[in-house]
């Protein structure tokens, strides 16, 4: 995971930290990451309420919003067809 995260390589992290460490000192890094954590904590709880008065309004106006679940079942459906159908042509692959 680390070596892939957005495309950089080990030596580009280490590289980066390395900078990082250099701009802002050992002791300041606890406390930005303290604050990078308290942010994004504060996105993703913004958007689980969106997420929730969208769907507490859809449900109040009557709109379904199982219909996400039916498109996903259906989906799944089909994925597992075309595994069967499939199955036997991987296998002489």
């Amino acid at each position: 995971m680390l070596g892939t995260f957005l495309f950089i390589g080990g030596p580009e992290i280490f590289i980066i930290i390395l900078i990082v460490v250099m701009v802002f000192g050992a002791d300041k890094i606890p406390e930005i990451a303290r604050g990078l954590g308290k942010g994004i904590r504060q996105v993703k709880d913004a958007t689980n309420d969106i997420k929730k008065e969208i769907n507490d309004s859809a449900k109040g106006q009557g709109i379904d919003t199982d219909l996400t679940k039916d498109i996903k079942k259906e989906i799944n459906d089909v994925k597992e067809s075309l595994d069967k159908m499939t199955g036997p042509i991987k296998r002489s692959l």
